[in-house]
């Protein structure tokens, strides 16, 4: 019997347990932390670690981390349930505005008008998705355009993957080269002491750099697929996929009315909303959820589809998703055992000692390999940046290290390793939404996980000698 790669959520588990084994292994240890009111955080004081009473993670533990990942039993305190919350709202509200036929129109419109230039879709969303990176570390919010993006792609003849990568590397190379965004350039460089316009050149240079690998390895890719579907990464899905996504057959001609384009302003004006409310309202999930809640509802009055029609649709849109949403809990149960089990400080201290002492060139890649190895234990950029940079940078000053080149290599390896960890809901939730396969995933990102590694690597140690 051919062996089968398990599915995303026997990996979420297995990687559970194993770092609840790690617990009875790993000294338990802490750094002493002071609040930061310009971070709004506690954050820890270098040269103030030491252990601690070990707490191990048992099987309960084990059992109750992928419930403690939507919530903590202890004092309720919201973990990733409101994003969870948000992928069920979004599948209702794509169920809504699939109903109406509108998509399916203006699809089919949109390939016969674009017949011979489909390819240049894929460097022009890859450069608004990176935009969104860059400027504010679009991550969760990203999730709403997969069910848009991906039957797109299908329909000009690509595949799933390649939509899945367009959003998750659009927005993950956006994020890998942060120029202004605040979850991660801006708190890293207020932890580090140091304004986050420092070394804004270098994160600049590269985030031209990697977009520009990102998106000629994507249309490479896509041109292979479109040439000889055969080659897909996911070729054997290719049925289950185009049925899945293209609720018609783009082939026919499907009359795109009146109706059907005031049903996709709306949709376009939605995504609009949510990126304005993200980026300058100070929104999060509660807001965007009830923001598509409210669009599924003026578009199913536009549609004038009735209401035990709208619920239905809605609902079943929601549970479609609800394996999604699944995931994203499971997943943040890893960081729950690690944080629970005292792992997180300990790792952070061993990281410490790893650096001292190096020249300059050495110091900066080995930050850059320690970060990259602390972001598959801490997939949240800004968790990260407050765990790390006020330990990390001022090692800086002992090698001759700038600490904005300390900012750039945690950021660049943060944004790097975003792009493929288990660890992380976005890609776990991305991927199962694209219907895309973990190991499928892996294979298809490691020849460009290492260029965009010597990319950074060479950008990193040509400012360091500068």
């Amino acid at each position: 019997m051919k062996l089968k790669f398990p599915t995303a959520y026997t990996i979420l588990f297995a990687l559970i347990a194993l770092v609840a084994i790690a617990t009875w292994f790993v000294p338990a240890g802490e750094y002493e932390r002071v609040a930061n009111e310009a971070l709004g955080r506690d954050v820890p004081v270098p040269g103030t670690y030491e252990t601690v009473e070990p707490n191990p993670q048992g099987i309960i533990d084990v059992f109750l981390a992928p419930i403690a990942g939507f919530y903590d039993p202890g004092s309720y305190e919201a973990q990733a349930i409101d994003v969870s919350l948000f992928v069920l709202v979004i599948g209702g509200f794509l169920a809504v505005v699939t109903k109406t036929g509108a998509i399916d129109a203006g699809i089919g419109t949109a390939m016969r008008r674009l017949k011979g230039r489909e390819k240049w879709m894929i460097p022009i969303m890859m450069a608004l998705f990176a935009a969104g990176g860059t400027i504010y570390g679009m991550a969760e919010e990203s999730l709403a355009f997969y069910a848009l993006i991906i039957p797109v792609m299908i329909a000009a003849g690509y595949d799933a993957l390649t939509g899945v990568a367009i959003i998750m590397l659009g927005a993950g190379v956006g994020t890998l080269g942060s120029t202004i965004n605040p979850f991660a350039t801006v708190i890293a460089s207020d932890a580090a002491g140091i304004s986050f316009t420092d070394g804004i050149n270098l994160r600049l240079a590269l985030l031209v750099a990697c977009w520009l690998a990102c998106v000629a390895y994507v249309m490479r890719y896509a041109a292979r697929v479109r040439t000889e579907p055969g080659r897909s990464v996911v070729a054997d899905l290719e049925q289950s996929n185009k049925t899945h996504f293209l609720k018609a057959s783009i082939g026919d001609e499907i009359v795109f009315t009146g109706r059907h384009k005031i049903i996709l302003v709306v949709f376009a004006a939605s995504f609009g909303v949510m990126i304005w409310g993200v980026s300058a309202g100070g929104w999060w999930m509660a807001e965007m959820s009830a923001l598509f809640l409210v669009a599924a509802l003026i578009i199913g009055v536009i549609d004038w589809m009735g209401e035990e029609t709208f619920v239905t649709t809605f609902v079943d849109g929601a549970r479609d998703l609800l394996g999604v949403a699944l995931i994203i809990g499971i997943a943040r149960g890893i960081v729950v055992v690690m944080d629970a089990g005292n792992m997180t400080d300990t790792v952070l201290f061993w990281a410490e000692g790893a650096v001292e002492g190096l020249g300059e060139v050495a110091f900066i890649n080995t930050m850059f390999g320690l970060q990259a190895g602390l972001s598959f234990l801490v997939p949240s950029s800004s968790g990260l940046a407050v765990l790390t940079m006020p330990i990390m940078a001022p090692l800086g000053d002992f090698s001759g290290v700038e600490r904005s080149l300390v900012v750039t290599a945690y950021q660049s390896a943060s944004g790097l390793v975003n792009l493929i960890t288990p660890t992380s809901a976005v890609v776990m939730g991305g991927l199962a939404l694209g219907r895309v396969p973990y190991d499928r995933w892996i294979r298809f990102m490691v020849p460009l996980l290492i260029l965009l590694s010597v990319i950074i690597m060479v950008g990193l140690s040509i400012a360091t000698m500068g």
